[in-house]
């Protein structure tokens, strides 16, 4: 069985939202509701648990119900971690799903791929190669001299897929803050194994990325619960 864990317990500082980015309209729907479709639509994804911040429980039900999905209201906790943490504690799959929220456009196809993945090596996320050049600042705010090399820089996205037990350890036994949950399992010793993202697959986290996603949606490029392209 495998289990969809979405984050929903940002605060949307860095977007300027006076409440949570999440419930926010995106082309007339909340952000919440593409991600929602996008797991409800993938037949192995058989469990799917909402992680909200404290008095925002109701608000992510109704958004479910108004989509006739099916789906666990936790509450999670002040980090990231915590809040992943509380959500696959929850979750009777063997296998865990574990998406942004803010991310709403992860294609059927995508997902599909992460759970495969994941089944095969027990840890598996969705990466994109980096193709910007990457250097170095210094504390003035001047670049430094040396070149980041690019050859196997990757940017992280989600669903981070894991074998249960393996998450569950990692996120018990973390105690420094990481920033996605794939760096819990590399904290714990453990071996995370990556299949191509998606360029659709944008995370919001400023005004700009919404009307990015507004575009993306105007274009036809991304759907609910439809695959990309």
């Amino acid at each position: 069985m495998v289990s969809a864990v979405i984050l929903a317990a940002g605060r949307g500082e860095r977007m300027g939202a006076d409440g949570n980015k999440v419930y926010l309209p995106l082309a007339g729907a909340p952000v919440l509701s593409y991600s929602l479709t996008a797991f409800a639509c993938v037949p192995a994804v058989q469990e799917i648990v909402i992680v909200v911040r404290a008095g925002e429980e109701t608000t992510a039900a109704r958004i479910a119900e108004g989509l006739g999905i099916s789906a666990r209201i936790v509450t999670g906790g002040e980090r990231r971690q915590d809040s992943a943490r509380a959500g696959v504690e929850a979750v009777d799959g063997e296998l865990v799903l574990i998406h942004d929220a803010a991310r709403p456009f992860p294609s059927p196809r995508l997902i599909t791929r992460v759970v495969e993945c994941t089944a095969q090596h027990g840890a598996c996320v969705p990466v994109i190669p980096t193709t910007d050049t990457m250097r170095y600042s210094d504390p003035d705010g001047f670049l430094r001299p040396e070149q980041v090399p690019r050859s196997g820089l990757m940017r992280m996205q989600t669903p981070q897929g894991f074998r249960r037990e393996l998450i569950v350890a990692a996120l018990a036994g973390t105690r420094e803050t990481v920033t996605d949950d794939a760096g819990a399992v590399l904290a714990a010793g453990g071996k995370v194994a990556v299949v191509p993202g998606e360029v659709t697959n944008i995370k919001l986290t400023t005004e700009a990325d919404l009307r990015l996603g507004d575009a993306l949606l105007g274009a036809g490029l991304v759907a609910h619960g439809k695959d990309n392209g």
